[in-house]
């Protein structure tokens, strides 16, 4: 999976001296949370809530309505955002941007082409709506979580186990443990779940969790504001 298939295409930009009056406009119009910055097609900055927020806590926000928006007319996109913009490159895969937005702490970035041309965002939103894809969660299936030790061919042992049972296997993740050990997280249907434990019990591997996924949603409503 490659970020250009997973990012919003052909995002909203702002230019570097738009005042921040039209980049508040254009956010809460299209509800972004961020916007590329473009001067003569390339990328030259990042604008996003966190810098809104930062412009709230200037003394402006003392001022009266009239002055400060005098104020938010005067000072320009250029003066607020982020110069030093961290961006990825559409044909980098989506690991590579869930890394850099995980290690740099960030919630999105904009997505450049070969020659520099922004022509995308991938969002955090985007990351998780892709893990939901890798595992199969929308659908449903049967989730087997089996624990395994670090071997030549065990997926292809445990794979050749449900091709015994005539079943196919929607998605298989597997999570290194801090004891050196993996858990295999496999997701399908199916119709006989102890059937298969047994047969992955028969070729020596545990499994140690299996349940149909169902969405557990609970809300929590404070009384005080109720």
């Amino acid at each position: 999976m490659f970020v250009a298939n997973r990012m919003t295409k052909n995002p909203v930009t702002i230019a570097p001296d738009a005042s921040l009056d039209d980049a508040f406009l254009a956010m809460k119009k299209g509800n972004f949370r961020r916007l590329p910055v473009v001067e003569d097609g390339k990328l030259v900055g990042f604008f996003s809530d966190k810098d809104r927020m930062r412009v709230g806590r200037w003394p402006a926000a003392t001022l009266s309505r009239y002055e400060e928006k005098s104020l938010l007319d005067e000072l320009k996109v250029a003066e607020i955002m982020n110069k030093n913009v961290i961006a990825v490159q559409e044909d980098a895969t989506i690991e590579e941007a869930a890394l850099i937005m995980y290690d740099k702490k960030i919630g999105g970035l904009p997505v450049i082409s070969e020659v520099g041309a922004v022509v995308g965002v991938i969002t955090e939103t985007d990351i998780f709506k892709t893990f939901v894809d890798v595992m199969a969660l929308s659908g449903g299936k049967t989730r087997l979580t089996v624990l395994v030790d670090n071997k030549v061919g065990v997926v292809n042992e445990i794979s050749g186990i449900f091709a015994a049972e005539g079943l196919s296997i929607d998605s298989l993740v597997t999570c290194k443990q801090e004891d050196g050990s993996y858990e295999i997280v496999i997701r399908g249907i199916i119709p006989d779940v102890e059937s298969i434990k047994k047969s992955i019990a028969e070729k020596g591997y545990k499994v140690i969790h299996s349940a149909k996924f169902e969405r557990k949603i609970t809300w929590q409503t404070s009384k005080k504001y109720a």
